[in-house]
């Protein structure tokens, strides 16, 4: 499978993606939990259906030292005892704020409360900005069937 556009190869989309790489950086060099930015950035590519990004947030988790349990509940948080308090409280976010348009009035203010307990304010913006760099990459992965499964930890880097 070949993606329809070679983002890596256009220099619009290669200055894009520069410029998305720098803001999750941002993201990276907050007070947010590694282990929670990455389990983030996976539920989101679940949800948004993106190989590519499913592929590299599961495979850069578990060289982070992830568990093989942990991923793969990533999906069914909610029935799993394995996610502590603040881990749900930052995946039902990213689940509120990636089915954006699903919900009319945005995210619940229940959901965002519930993060608030577990996050402070600049844990907040991180994670509310976390959300917003892993969806805008799977809508370009998703939208040119970027292909998935050849990741290597670390590529990208």
């Amino acid at each position: 499978m070949d993606a329809r556009l070679n983002l890596f190869g256009s220099p619009t989309a290669g200055k894009f993606l520069k410029h998305l790489v720098s803001a999750g950086q941002a993201v990276t060099d907050s007070g947010l939990p590694a282990a929670t930015q990455e389990l983030v950035k996976i539920r989101a590519s679940q949800i948004n259906g993106c190989g590519l990004c499913t592929d590299m947030h599961t495979k850069e988790a578990a060289a982070a030292g992830e568990t093989a349990v942990r991923l793969s509940l990533v999906a069914v948080w909610r029935e799993a005892t394995v996610f502590t308090e603040a881990e749900r409280a930052a995946l039902e976010l990213t689940e509120q704020g990636t089915r954006i348009a699903d919900a009319a009035g945005g995210v619940p203010d229940e959901v965002w409360a519930n993060a608030a307990k577990h996050y402070d304010e600049e844990q907040l913006a991180a994670l509310v900005s976390l959300i917003a760099v892993i969806n805008a990459f799977n809508r370009m992965n998703v939208i040119v069937q970027q292909p998935a499964g050849d990741y290597r930890p670390g590529q990208f880097k």
